[in-house]
């Protein structure tokens, strides 16, 4: 195993409402038998009985098992995915992954900067019909997140495979998300008045009318530190100001991410809630 999880029960404000197995001892149960079949799997009891650390192969592995659990029922927040460092001869070591990345040409020097700016070093470079064909080596702690930025940033038409090469020595600091978050500060339904209000604060995760907690990560910040906002927040009505003379909003589509994207997307200080009708980020309360 190359990375691990910390698994434990739901606790939010929505706790229980849309899952049916939501207790410590059905979460217990299920990552047991779990490891009864799916030899890769490694799950640890904490000191903490609602909490557990889950060891697996990569985002995928771990992300294909909280996915069936997901669609089996189950209600439970996960934490940030953690490499695993190991101490080699007196040494601290990290797992080191080959990255194998195919990209159009113009966009292998985004590429290549995005790849070693997490620690990844260059192997090959070499033109592969109209492509150029990539390789890296790169600490697993640098793949975390990167397929995002990598897609982002070729219009979706990079190809990237890795798979686990060795434990090398340590290679220092990674730099992590740059942008900070946006959090609810009440519960309730948000309103597109206060979605159009405050668009410039950052992009949001959340649609008109969608019910929201206190702590939840209900965007992204457009600069680097938490910011807390209320959405739930209407507009004043008086006998002056009508409710039918509202101005057109024009409120921008809220970002959709998969399971591994929201994974890889958490902080250290964010747990992601996954129920089987939806996932969410939160502040670790």
């Amino acid at each position: 195993p190359t990375m691990s999880m910390l698994f434990t029960i739901n606790n939010s404000p929505f706790f229980g409402k849309e899952g049916k197995f939501v207790t410590s001892r059905h979460l217990r149960d299920r990552l047991f038998k779990e490891t009864e079949k799916n030899l890769a799997l490694k799950v640890e009891e904490t000191d903490s009985e609602s909490k557990f650390n889950v060891y697996g192969r990569g985002i995928l592995h771990l992300s294909v098992l909280i996915e069936t659990m997901r669609r089996e029922g189950y209600e439970l927040q996960v934490g940030k995915p953690q490499v695993i460092i190991k101490e080699i001869d007196g040494v601290k070591s990290e797992p080191i992954e080959h990255l194998v990345v195919d990209v159009p040409e113009q966009y292998s020097g985004k590429v290549i900067e995005l790849v070693t700016q997490r620690k990844g070093e260059m192997q090959v470079m070499e033109p592969k019909g109209d492509l150029q064909h990539l390789e890296f080596d790169i600490p697993s702690r640098g793949l975390i997140g990167l397929r995002n930025f990598v897609l982002n940033s070729t219009a979706g038409e990079a190809v990237m495979t890795h798979r686990f090469v060795e434990y090398q020595p340590f290679k220092g600091d990674i730099p992590g998300r740059m942008k900070g978050s946006l959090i609810s500060m009440e519960q309730g339904a948000a309103t597109p008045f206060a979605l159009n209000r405050l668009q410039d604060r950052g992009r949001f995760f959340v649609d008109p009318g969608q019910e929201i907690y206190k702590g939840q990560v209900i965007g992204e910040n457009s600069r680097d530190n938490d910011l807390e906002i209320n959405l739930i927040k209407g507009k004043q009505l008086t006998n002056m100001r009508k409710s039918g003379s509202d101005e057109a909003m024009k409120i921008a589509p809220k970002i959709d991410f998969s399971l591994e994207e929201t994974m890889e997307y958490i902080k250290a200080d964010e747990y992601l809630e996954v129920t089987p009708l939806s996932i969410r980020m939160r502040k670790i309360s």
